[in-house]
């Protein structure tokens, strides 16, 4: 799951420059406003996001896709749970 990859995504979330608490709060509202099922794209630079962000889908029960590190970014694939 840490390899670097792509994936179309229905949403992007551009999180870039914010330190925590704020990506994860962004990540919260943003998820509410996708459907069930939808695949979400999450770019951020805190490096407290590599715990935050899996912490986040398993209590929320959201799906972690996969994960990667480019050039000092975080790229998160997450797909919003169905229910």
């Amino acid at each position: 799951m840490s390899q670097p990859f792509d994936m179309p995504a229905d949403a992007v979330l551009d999180a870039s420059g914010l330190n925590c608490p704020e990506p994860v709060m962004m990540l919260h509202n943003k998820v509410r406003d996708l459907t069930g099922g939808a695949l979400l794209k999450v770019l951020a630079t805190d490096p407290s996001t590599q715990r935050d962000i899996p912490k986040f889908c398993v209590f929320l029960g959201h799906e972690l896709v996969g994960q990667a590190e480019e050039a000092g970014t975080y790229l998160y694939w997450i797909r919003k749970k169905t229910d």
